[in-house]
């Protein structure tokens, strides 16, 4: 069964390996009429989020790297944003912010849902994912900012943590959508992969059951698929601290 072309099948990822595109990198061709096509960029927790919801959906696919820093014109023509991640169909419609090219493969891709079929259930996660957008801008506020007292932003980011953490406890559940993982989970969880890289561990010293959720979701296939070790991001981010980003590290 598949909606237009966009056919899901045994999840591929043709160019998830392959070396960014940069400013004089030539366009890719069309899409292939039976491959949804992903731009992104293999260390961006935003586009890693729609990698997640391709790979946990099953859904045939492939991936073009993008040089966020040195980007292609056609690239620009695709998003003015200039961001990722952005999604490509064979007939050429174009998305992009990492919400609502999330939102557009559930819709897209019925046949595994991940959210929630109750309205209230499916508001509750957007209001929760709204919430969380709040939560995202402290990792990088502790993590690249040099010479300046972090002490309040960092007691900050720890009763919100707290937050999250009564959020789950309340529930009793263990996921954020309940004891099935659902797109919420794997909305909130890029940034919790890079919360040890970020030298932010401690933050959770008093989340007893946020750090479980973290356990189970380090156990869940489409994580282990779309993730990098601690080291390999320190790479990264310790040579875009440095303005010269190693996007093809490893590769």
């Amino acid at each position: 069964m598949y909606t237009g072309d966009l056919k899901v099948s045994t999840p591929i990822a043709t160019m998830a390996y392959q070396k960014c595109h940069g400013k004089d990198s030539p366009a890719p061709g069309p899409v292939a009429k039976d491959l949804v096509r992903l731009y992104s960029m293999r260390f961006c927790p935003f586009a890693q989020r729609a990698r997640l919801v391709l790979h946990a959906k099953g859904i045939k696919h492939e991936i073009v790297n993008i040089n966020t820093k040195e980007k292609p014109a056609w690239f620009l023509e695709k998003n003015p944003n200039g961001t990722v991640p952005v999604l490509e169909t064979a007939s050429g419609q174009v998305i992009y912010e990492s919400p609502i090219t999330c939102e557009y493969l559930e819709e897209v891709f019925p046949q595994k849902k991940l959210c929630p079929a109750d309205p209230f259930e499916r508001a509750q996660h957007k209001m929760l994912l709204e919430n969380y957008s709040k939560v995202i801008p402290y990792f990088y506020k502790l993590s690249m900012t040099k010479g300046e007292d972090l002490s309040v932003p960092e007691k900050e980011f720890k009763e919100k943590l707290s937050q999250l953490n009564d959020t789950l406890s309340k529930k009793k559940t263990k996921y954020f959508g309940g004891d099935s993982l659902t797109m919420i989970d794997y909305l909130i969880w890029p940034w919790f992969e890079r919360i040890e890289m970020m030298g932010l561990k401690h933050c959770l010293d008093h989340t007893p059951e946020l750090k479980l959720w973290i356990e189970r979701m380090y156990e869940n296939p489409s994580v282990k698929a779309t993730m990098f070790s601690n080291d390999v991001h320190k790479v990264f981010f310790d040579s875009y601290m440095e303005g010269k980003p190693k996007f093809d590290h490893g590769l």
